[in-house]
């Protein structure tokens, strides 16, 4: 509700071109909107395409910024999404080229604060210099930002090979066994742009900005929280789970496609048995090698579980897609208990069905708030990417989920270990407590009508004083 006495802000948001980062700012910017404030979304025009329908508020301003060309980059590309991995550092290169148009925008729109991602590293001091404010939305959770540490640990030689991050850094104050697996740092590495590492932009991101604002809460994350106000020296404002309203427009038709598949799953799904089904699926920006699908599949095969798995029409590192992703025979051998989806798939109405009891994920933060929001158990295996493992040793710890035992050094794992993990998790006497801690967590995690951070976030805004 629009309070009177309140300051009306024009505000920019300029996330990175991952949908798990668009789909955050753009639930930020309607709850903005709704407390009155103007809102000029920046971003390029195939994702603002995307994004329009989800946004019908006239206080929000989609502001479309050709993306430049790079070498190596493909002409249409425009999103993390439409590239394999190793491929990312080129988008990362034509995003730092929209600095002058970005630039221009803030100087000559008037805006008061500028709600900014990690990689435009560039843009706190920007904004600074041009009198303007600039918060760092972290779509990543405070356990993520506490292990990568203060921006002088970042900037520091301290930790340059991937062997570094292994261990639990020696700021964190508090009981943890949260950090990575080598295989997930060597596969992080593929995606990091020589020129500006992901490490120096958080650091100069952090350190420029006026405040932080991360996507958890207290409840969730209390001692990482209070540990990240230490290590900044400047506020983090939680800006809460943000457990998603609405899903995106789906260019090409993909929608009316997903929704007459949506249809035949229903049927499917209605003659299954509550909490015996389930939902695998890996992210839009994940790809697992030709070798670990089989060994998946194998494993899913031989748990004998009903299931439902999203394969992705995502490239292979250096190819497209083959016919030989899934082992021979597989369809047919599991096709009185499994069901395939291929492309984009309507994650929370599959969730939200009473037969589905439990997740098969790759420790994306957003599947995670998803799949725990409607007290789905966790069967957690990391897809390597960003905080991903991090974010799976924290639901391990926290056992709301078990994670899929695998290799340290190359992320090898058995059919085997799959099958008997999942039938842990779902069905088995053992997985009970775990069963029971995730459908507890849904009080928190899908508390969609808790605004109590937001509110916050948006009082710190109004109260904070203007820029010079």
């Amino acid at each position: 509700m629009e309070r009177k006495d309140e300051k009306k802000l024009h505000i920019a948001m300029f996330p990175w071109l991952a949908y798990g980062h668009l789909m955050p700012f753009l639930e930020v910017s309607k709850f903005l909107a709704q407390r009155g404030h103007q809102i000029s979304f920046i971003s390029t025009p195939q994702n603002i395409n995307r994004l329009r329908s989800s946004s019908p508020s006239p206080l929000i301003d989609f502001v479309e910024l050709p993306l430049p060309s790079v070498d190596g980059l493909p002409e249409s590309v425009e999103s993390t999404s439409q590239l394999p991995i190793n491929k990312a550092p080129y988008l990362k290169k034509a995003y730092d080229l929209l600095k002058p148009a970005v630039t221009h925008f803030v100087q000559h729109s008037g805006v008061n604060w500028v709600v900014h991602d990690f990689i435009g590293y560039w843009l706190p001091q920007v904004a600074t210099q041009l009198g303007v404010n600039s918060v760092y939305f972290s779509i990543f959770n405070a356990t993520f930002l506490a292990f990568c540490g203060p921006p002088s640990e970042l900037l520091s030689d301290k930790r340059r090979r991937p062997e570094d991050f292994t261990v639990v850094p020696e700021w964190v104050d508090y009981p943890s066994t949260v950090a990575y697996k080598l295989h997930e740092m060597v596969s992080h590495w593929d995606c990091m742009d020589d020129e500006v590492s992901d490490f120096r932009r958080v650091a100069v991101t952090v350190q420029d900005c006026n405040f932080v604002t991360i996507r958890s809460c207290t409840e969730v994350e209390s001692d990482a929280v209070s540990l990240l106000r230490n290590l900044y020296g400047k506020p983090v404002v939680p800006l809460g789970l943000q457990p998603p309203s609405s899903a995106p427009h789906q260019p090409g038709g993909a929608n009316d496609r997903a929704d007459e598949q949506w249809e035949v799953l229903r049927e499917w799904l209605e003659n299954k048995k509550p909490n015996s089904v389930v939902y695998i699926a890996f992210g839009s920006e994940v790809t697992l090698s030709q070798e670990f699908m089989h060994e998946l599949a194998h494993g899913i095969e031989k748990s004998g579980l009903p299931f439902i798995w999203v394969v992705n029409n995502r490239p292979l590192v250096e190819g497209v897609l083959g016919p030989n992703i899934l082992p021979l025979g597989f369809e047919t051998r599991v096709d009185d208990r499994g069901f395939m989806w291929r492309g984009w798939a309507p994650q929370l109405k599959i969730l939200s069905h009473v037969s589905v009891g439990g997740i098969l994920t790759h420790g994306g933060w957003t599947s995670i708030i998803e799949a725990l929001g409607l007290g789905r158990v966790l069967i957690l295996f990391s897809g390597a990417n960003a905080d991903q493992g991090l974010n799976v040793r924290l639901m391990h710890e926290k056992q709301v989920g078990l994670e899929i035992p695998r290799d340290e050094r190359d992320g090898s794992f058995t059919s085997d270990s799959v099958a008997e993990l999942i039938r842990r998790v779902m069905v088995e006497k053992e997985g009970e407590l775990v069963r029971a801690n995730a459908w507890a967590m849904k009080e928190i995690f899908g508390n969609v009508e808790l605004n109590k951070c937001l509110d916050e976030f948006t009082r710190v805004l109004e109260t904070w004083p203007a820029s010079t």
